[in-house]
């Protein structure tokens, strides 16, 4: 095994296995995709280690957020190889890239151009297909392609996203992390005839994806 590749068979074993997490596409999607690939050079000795990783070069930090908190959602949502996935917020496109072993289809949104570009660059080295980049704020999701069968956000929100809720398909999952109250917990939001219902998953922290922040309170 190269270093990388011991790194990442510890990491499935010391951080994602531990989590409970049982499910085989997503333990062979983490063994598989090399999560270097979508660091800057210079912080690849960090890339299995159990944080949330910087991933931006100047402007608004940017995160691949932990890998046990990204196999854990991505388990809870059930993505079928079917599925039209959509990816929020989604930084270097590490998440998507491990939700594009699961499902037919994703799409990754991520404010930041760079940060899209970067993501192209790595998917298009690893042979990795089926995954489109847009530009995007994290509010807004990606509307053009809705309805999903999952929504998943690579970090959280501190504020109900309504907007991705409508992008939903009757059926649908969004999983993130819930930061509206303390603790942050990782919810599970399903749609139901217009309806949605949420359930908590497990008590997580993330950073707060850009444009999903709480708007700060006015005081007299």
């Amino acid at each position: 095994m190269t270093g990388f590749s011991t790194a990442r068979q510890k990491m499935v074993d010391g951080q994602v296995r531990t989590s409970d997490v049982t499910d085989a596409g997503i333990i062979e999607a983490m063994l598989e995709v090399p999560r270097e690939a979508f660091v800057p050079a210079d912080r690849q000795a960090l890339a299995y280690l159990d944080l949330d990783l910087d991933v931006s070069e100047g402007g608004t930090k940017r995160f691949l957020i932990k890998p046990a908190v990204t196999a854990k959602m991505l388990q809870a949502a059930e993505i079928a190889e079917t599925d039209n996935v959509l990816v929020v917020g989604c930084a270097t496109g590490y998440t998507a890239a491990l939700a594009a072993r699961l499902a037919a289809r994703v799409t990754a949104t991520e404010g930041d151009s760079a940060l899209v570009a970067r993501g192209r660059e790595a998917v298009a080295r690893l042979g990795i297909g089926h995954i489109t980049f847009k530009v995007a704020p994290a509010p807004a999701g990606d509307p053009a392609d809705a309805p999903y069968d999952v929504i998943v956000l690579n970090g959280a929100t501190e504020v109900v996203p309504h907007a991705l809720f409508q992008q939903l398909k009757e059926g649908g999952r969004l999983v993130g992390v819930f930061a509206e109250q303390r603790p942050p917990r990782a919810m599970l939001v399903t749609r139901s005839h217009d309806e949605f219902g949420d359930r908590t998953l497990f008590d997580a922290a993330a950073p707060i994806l850009p444009g999903l922040e709480r708007l700060p309170a006015f005081v007299f």
